[in-house]
């Protein structure tokens, strides 16, 4: 069954109307009708399952159907952040990321990242990973979108991590050091509704100075296994810890 974020918050009513980008895919891409159902995601978590009633030019009325039940977001909000990776990577961490879990997506630009990018560059970016998310999570009948957000400066980062009740900085160094423990602790005492933000470097990784500026801010360093993994493998490994131990245990 088919699944469409609205951008809108979800109130009881009798009937719903979808026009704009999920009309289009409903009446041209999938050439639904009446009858046919469909999972609709609103703004504030609430996913329910709705039936076509009727199709106008621009848009489709449904009616709800049902709730739907099970809850499909981590119990606390990851935001994974990375040092702008070369090439397409980005896409690929966004892509498997939204997946898995993330709750949002930062990128910035680490003393090691090799691409530059412009203003005029990073809004186009944005808006093409802003699909990516939209449509992974669609795939993985998410009931949010991620979001993206692609930041310029350093500084502008550092602002953001502030923000956040629990900061994880994936080094490579504690990796080499053996150290395992340090992510297991925090996954096991985080409570529901924490916000966590997860640092990657990119491929040169995250240089002394950056590991330094981020644990005077109360990030803890972490290793992730006695492996060392790719800029864009080491989210994955995060996550996935992250599903573990708050879903499946």
């Amino acid at each position: 069954m088919q699944r469409y974020f609205l951008e809108e918050s979800y109130t009881p009513q009798e009937r719903y109307e979808v026009t704009g980008e999920p009309y289009h895919h409903m009446v041209r891409v999938m050439r639904m009708n009446t009858g046919q159902q469909v999972y609709l995601a609103f703004q504030n978590r609430v996913s329910i399952i709705a039936e076509i009633t009727d199709m106008t030019e621009s848009t489709v009325v449904l009616k709800e159907i049902a709730k739907e039940q099970q809850v499909k977001e981590l119990p606390i909000a990851i935001t994974i952040a990375s040092g702008y990776p070369k090439g397409d990577k980005l896409d690929l961490v966004i892509q498997k990321g939204t997946e898995l879990g993330a709750a949002s997506f930062i990128g910035f630009p680490a003393k090691t990242s090799v691409v530059k990018w412009d203003a005029k560059k990073l809004a186009k970016k944005q808006q093409r990973l802003e699909k990516i998310a939209q449509e992974a999570a669609e795939q993985s009948h998410r009931q949010v979108t991620p979001t993206v957000e692609l930041i310029a400066t350093e500084q502008e980062f550092l602002t953001k991590v502030a923000t956040y009740d629990v900061i994880v900085v994936a080094y490579e160094e504690s990796a080499k050091q053996g150290e395992r423990a340090q992510l297991a602790q925090i996954l096991q005492q985080v409570e529901p509704g924490t916000r966590l933000l997860a640092i990657f470097g990119p491929e040169g990784g995250l240089t002394p100075q950056e590991v330094a500026t981020l644990v005077e801010m109360q990030g803890q360093l972490c290793g992730l296994g006695p492996r060392i993994l790719r800029a864009e493998t080491a989210p994955f490994y995060l996550l996935s810890a992250a599903s573990y131990q708050l879903e499946l245990l």
